[in-house]
């Protein structure tokens, strides 16, 4: 006669591949979805610094999105008469732009409004998608109820990242101006951009999916984009720009990467924003 003991392993084993078949499929999406925002978010919480060190005056800013996040934000106030909302890249958050406030401010004299993502910096909550459009919104909502704002000569700047953040809310929203620096076309589109042997497509959740939203965009259209950028290939932005209505600008760099275009863009870089802003001023 069989031992009874050798049983209840068996019994256990056999219930836990059940349940693990039946699982695994959530299972599965739920570590990729993980794995994924690993890889595409990369907020850091502490501030490394403020305008204050560069020499700039500015407001703390806070704000709620619609789905009650609480997000922080500095407004910079310059002399011309726009509002740079700045829709920054998924890395660090907006003290890591300090240097490059301060340049817009030296070249350009246009008013930043720069916020965290939440998630980033002291913004409450994780980020998502979907999360990041209505921050977005919240950050818009916010300069047009500021009384000593225009809420018609905002523009809006993405970089990175932030062009598809940018190009989602100028689908939906009037604004005076849209600039796209670095931009990518969706995450998909970067996916098999970079890894065209894989097949990543079908498993990746997050879109971003500037290209299919940027012909619904009124606004008038600056892109920028390096040939060299290491991170977002070049052509990515070449398809954003040639599915964007008119009236539309193509600035190309060469040998700036990713990440310090306006240090690398030279003169050449300046006069194309500083042109392109000139351009609203009469609308």
């Amino acid at each position: 006669m069989r031992k009874p003991y050798r049983l209840v392993p068996i019994v256990c084993a056999a219930l836990a591949l059940g349940v693990i078949s039946l699982l695994w499929p959530t299972l599965f999406r739920t570590g990729l979805a993980a794995i994924e925002d690993q890889f595409l978010y990369l907020p850091s919480r502490t501030l490394v610094a403020t305008p204050a060190q560069r020499g700039l005056g500015y407001e703390e800013v806070w704000l709620t999105a619609s789905d009650g996040v609480r997000l922080h934000g500095w407004f910079v106030p310059g002399p011309r008469d726009l509002v740079w909302l700045w829709l920054h890249g998924n890395g660090g958050n907006i003290s890591h732009r300090v240097e490059n406030i301060a340049f817009i401010q030296r070249r350009l004299g246009a008013s930043v409004f720069i916020f965290d993502y939440r998630g980033y910096g002291l913004s409450e909550g994780r980020p998502s998608e979907d999360g990041l459009y209505r921050d977005a919104d919240a950050a818009l909502a916010y300069l047009r109820i500021r009384p000593d704002l225009d809420a018609r000569r905002v523009v809006l700047f993405g970089r990175s990242l932030g062009t598809a953040v940018a190009v989602d809310l100028a689908a939906r929203e009037r604004v005076l101006g849209l600039i796209l620096e670095s931009p990518l076309t969706s995450i998909p589109g970067l996916a098999r951009a970079l890894y065209p042997f894989l097949p990543l497509e079908p498993l990746l959740r997050t879109r971003y999916d500037a290209l299919a939203k940027i012909g619904r965009v009124a606004a008038p259209l600056l892109v920028i984009h390096s040939r060299d950028d290491e991170v977002i290939p070049y052509q990515q932005g070449q398809a954003l720009f040639a599915a964007a209505r008119e009236p539309k600008r193509l600035y190309t760099l060469t040998g700036a990467r990713h990440n310090d275009t306006y240090l690398r863009g030279g003169d050449g870089y300046w006069q194309a924003l500083d042109g392109f802003l000139a351009s609203l001023q009469s609308r």
